[in-house]
């Protein structure tokens, strides 16, 4: 708490730089760009860990049987610069980790990646104008592109209206941004989450009539093996409780996935990639 009161200036001036951008953009003084083709955006308020990324391809996977669909990122950590179309062979290095993921499972769509995303859009039609419908992932703070349809994810665990603005909590923006959005999908919630704190969080966030909102839960499939012929997956799903796991995460926030698999098996070790690189990046500093 000390130490969230000691960062607490830095956050009021990042407030007042990220409200007059907003309201430049509001009054139109910025300009937002508005293409002929169907453009769906999924981000969120608070910085990282809200699911945005499984929610993509859950887009893609209704749409691209039926639509020529496009994704669009902006490529967080990738070494190469501006627009850069994803292969099937492409690196974490070309593209990041996040569109890598997305175009290895779905090799047949268009992925790329750039932060100017009005360049991007502009170049995938150059490269391919048979294009039905693009998906920018991470792109609620992006307002350059001015969406047909704005989809912004809640994490239920940590909710915008119990934090604070960066660097003294995880907001990006303010929490009365959530205006822009057409649909709210609230994740990872309770498995047993009644109705009364559903209707509870919605008043909290302040919906308008015109807003959708949908609570959302996590469900987990059956471990699959990384390596073909690496060991009896049958062997695993009749015997757990006589496993010893060590898990690997590269994820924001893997407390529920912890304790989704706490008392599966019979020794659970873990290592969270995430963490451990933000750790090396602070001791390089010092």
């Amino acid at each position: 708490m000390r130490f969230r009161l000691l960062l607490y200036p830095f956050a009021v001036i990042y407030g007042i730089i990220v409200f007059i951008r907003n309201k430049l953009f509001d009054f139109k003084i910025l300009p937002s760009v508005k293409f002929n083709v169907p453009v769906i955006s999924v981000g969120n308020i608070t910085a990282g860990g809200t699911g945005k990324t499984p929610h993509v391809e859950y887009l893609i996977s209704l749409l691209k049987n039926e639509f020529k669909i496009a994704v669009l990122s902006r490529g967080y950590k990738r070494k190469t610069k501006n627009f850069f179309i994803a292969k099937e062979d492409s690196t974490i290095q070309d593209v990041g980790d996040e569109p890598k993921q997305i175009k290895q499972k779905f090799p047949e769509i268009i992925v790329a990646v750039d932060s100017r995303r009005v360049n991007g859009i502009n170049n995938i039609f150059r490269h391919d104008n048979n294009i039905d419908a693009f998906i920018l992932d991470d792109a609620f703070q992006h307002r350059w592109v001015k969406p047909g349809l704005s989809i912004l994810l809640i994490d239920y665990n940590r909710p915008i209206f119990s934090d604070y603005l960066l660097p003294a909590g995880y907001l990006r923006e303010y929490p009365r941004e959530i205006k822009r959005a057409d649909i709210i999908l609230v994740t990872k919630c309770p498995e047993n989450i009644n109705l009364s704190s559903k209707i509870n969080f919605e008043k909290r966030l302040h919906i308008t009539p015109n807003q959708q909102i949908f609570f959302t839960k996590i469900s987990y499939g059956f471990p699959k093996p990384v390596f073909k012929n690496d060991f009896n997956i049958e062997d695993l799903k009749n015997n757990m409780k006589l496993f010893s796991v060590l898990l690997i995460t590269g994820i924001a926030n893997p407390n529920l996935l912890l304790e989704y698999l706490s008392n599966k098996f019979a020794e659970l070790n873990t290592l969270n990639i995430a963490i451990i690189i933000i750790i090396q990046k602070l001791t390089l500093k010092k």
